[in-house]
């Protein structure tokens, strides 16, 4: 945080001349973040130059809690906080929870913030592995680093009773309309999600009953339009599926299920 005063005035012109909608909230937030003002100057001409705030600041907020978001990581949205909230439902302490795909790791994070549980994280990509490590940190979260549940330790496989993955779910054709901040500066494996938007759901759907434990709870988020699709692949793979939404975040999440054994 600067020790000398410092006018926003300047600040919040130069965010809004660029196009930033909320000037005054991101000049306050910049300032405050930065060490000093040469700092300063330097994470506003990042921001002007169109780099997300999250990556300028170093953080995103995130159900509360300040998530350390690094440049080269997947920033979470608000309307994820959705899936969490859903995951909550049905998260007992002592549960065990898997984020894969986890990006900086704000899903597991969340739910570890509010339940006492056994918390393993993974990605594919070096950068988000790290960024992960430091934000499940305070709760002794395990991360690792590779594909999907490849990485996953197998004494986990039957185990996992909430099983947390924001796969990537736009459609290829759409990347191309998505706002600059997240086409431009955002790692595209975490936007891509193949020609309909379901790629790496089916590659999830096909080995998550194997890693569930029976009765446990699979959370994925999608679009409005892909959501019956989504629900009929977990479906496809032996999972019960039932889609809820939040109209206000306009969020949707499909939550898969594995039957209880008889």
């Amino acid at each position: 945080m600067l020790r000398v005063s410092v006018d926003l005035g300047p600040v919040v012109a130069r965010l809004r001349a660029s196009g930033c909608v909320f000037a005054e909230d991101e000049a306050e937030l910049i300032v405050e973040t930065a060490r000093d003002v040469r700092e300063l100057a330097a994470m506003v001409d990042r921001r002007v130059a169109g780099e997300p705030l999250e990556y300028v600041v170093g953080w995103a907020s995130f159900r509360g809690l300040r998530i350390a978001v690094d440049p080269g990581v997947f920033i979470p949205r608000r309307r994820t906080e959705f899936l969490v909230t859903e995951a909550l439902r049905v998260t007992v302490p002592g549960a065990v929870v898997v984020d894969l795909l986890c990006g900086s790791g704000a899903l597991g994070a969340a739910v570890a913030s509010e339940r006492a549980v056994s918390l393993y994280a993974a990605d594919i990509e070096p950068v988000a592995v790290r960024c992960a490590r430091r934000n499940l940190l305070p709760w002794q979260g395990t991360v690792y680093e590779g594909d999907l549940f490849a990485p996953v330790p197998e004494h986990l496989r039957g185990r996992i009773d909430v099983l947390l993955a924001n796969v990537p779910y736009v459609p290829t054709d759409e990347i191309r309309l998505l706002p600059p901040e997240a086409r431009l500066h955002e790692p595209r494996i975490t936007l891509d999600g193949g020609p309909d938007g379901l790629a790496t759901l089916r590659r999830l759907a096909a080995e998550a009953p194997a890693w569930l434990a029976p009765g446990g709870h699979l959370f994925v988020e999608t679009s409005d339009q892909q959501a019956p699709r989504a629900a009929t692949v977990l479906r496809e793979h032996g999972l019960g599926a039932r889609i809820v939404s939040d109209k206000d975040l306009g969020a949707n999440v499909v939550i898969g299920r594995r039957q209880r054994t008889a």
